[in-house]
């Protein structure tokens, strides 16, 4: 049995799957429990799950049929037995492998996972990673890394600018080659992001920019991922749209997505109802509160169409929906950013604003690379502007009104 004692839980999970292959207590062919199942036997959340199948499947261990879950490949046996042999061969070499610039004298927050001065160590400071859009990210940002011959760590600043500005900290003081930063909800700029600029430190924001600071950025044109969802749920007849953000705080995320549906409007002659903007509010998502405000839009059917932000809002509006006794899309239909699916062991049903964050995360990774490999300030700043797609699937339909 492999030691698994300073392994993330989904490369344990990856590591039980591939002895039990090695072991033939699973063959070609064999079916893999489902994310649920798999949730309650190793005792972790969905997410770790889905990370876990997903990069299983891209080293070929794994396959799956839509519709139906995942099997083990026909040649996972022969990859089992290449594994083995390798190891085998250099028994105690395996962690150096994988950490090569592991060292002794490093702060003790990053000695354990191996990063220390010069060490090729990247660090990605996300607000959070509790949900498939930060597993996308750090996804597509890993593959660029793991190539370029770098290792990632990913801080999560839990979306206070204050814990930003310490990882920022830590990181540099730390050694870390350089830095992909997700800057975290904020009504002021994180000084310690300019201070980066300043001092001309190699760093990359991903999916927002700073308005009037010149940096290094990779995000999704929110401005006409709005327009997109506006327009699809106008065409199917909707009028009374609905857009909805969690985020009290004026960032440009939301900024540009809410001018972007305004935008759409104006453009079909519409008049503003501001009553249709609900941005004013933070929402308990452990619990669905009957005197929220939002609650009680839905309960009086405000809108027959929500587009919601962020995908988790789209869910949590969609539970309140179902517990008021309203269907989905026959009452009303929900248009989210993002997909709250994990896009791997089920079918996505939402209806949604792709913002291909995958992508995002390998291009914020290959501008990184290309600083470091040049190893000094560029001529002028990598500006990458993505351009979202929506994607129909069950969560929309024509309005009641129409039916």
């Amino acid at each position: 049995m492999m030691n698994h004692d300073r392994q993330p839980l989904y490369m344990q999970i990856q590591d039980y799957f591939k002895e039990q292959i090695a072991a033939q207590e699973l063959k070609a062919n064999d079916k893999i429990p489902s994310e649920k199942e798999l949730m309650e036997q190793f005792g972790v959340s969905r997410i770790t799950v889905a990370n876990a199948l997903v990069q299983l499947a891209k080293e070929g261990w794994i396959y799956r049929i839509p519709g139906r879950g995942s099997f083990v490949s026909e040649n996972a046996s022969a990859r089992a037995a290449r594994a083995d042999a390798a190891l085998s061969n250099q028994p105690d070499e395996r962690m150096h492998a994988e950490y090569p610039h592991l060292s002794n004298d490093l702060p003790a927050g990053l000695q354990q996972r191996g990063e220390g001065r010069n060490s090729r160590t990247i660090c990605l400071i996300i607000p959070t990673i509790g949900d498939f859009f930060a597993l996308r990210l750090i996804s597509g940002i890993n593959e660029v890394l793991k190539k370029a011959g770098y290792y990632l760590y990913i801080a999560v600043s839990n979306n206070s600018i204050e814990t930003e500005k310490d990882l920022i900290r830590e990181c540099l003081a730390s050694g870390t080659s350089g830095l992909i930063i997700f800057p975290c909800d904020a009504e002021t700029y994180n000084e310690e992001i300019l201070s980066l600029k300043m001092s001309n430190y190699p760093f990359v924001l991903i999916d927002r920019y700073l308005a009037g600071v010149d940096t290094n950025f990779v995000y999704t044109d929110g401005l006409h991922g709005a327009r997109l969802a506006l327009n699809y749920l106008w065409d199917l007849g909707h009028r009374d749209i609905a857009i909805c953000s969690d985020s009290p705080l004026p960032t440009i995320t939301v900024s540009d997505r809410i001018n972007g549906y305004l935008e759409a409007l104006k453009e079909h002659g519409a008049m503003i109802n501001s009553a249709m903007i609900l941005t004013d509010f933070q929402v308990d998502y452990s619990a669905i509160n009957e005197s929220h405000p939002l609650y009680r839009f839905i309960w009086n059917r405000m809108a027959t169409a929500y587009i919601t932000l962020n995908a988790r809002l789209g869910v949590y509006i969609s539970n309140i929906a179902k517990q008021i006794g309203l269907k989905v899309p026959e009452d009303i239909s929900i248009l989210t950013f993002d997909d709250p699916s994990s896009g791997y062991d089920e079918f996505g049903t939402y209806t949604h604003i792709s913002q291909s964050e995958h992508r995002m995360g390998m291009e914020a990774a290959n501008i990184l690379v290309n600083l470091l490999k040049n190893g000094e300030k560029p001529a002028k700043y990598s500006k990458v502007v993505l351009q979202p797609e929506i994607v129909v699937r069950s969560s929309t339909g024509v309005p009641y009104m129409q039916v």
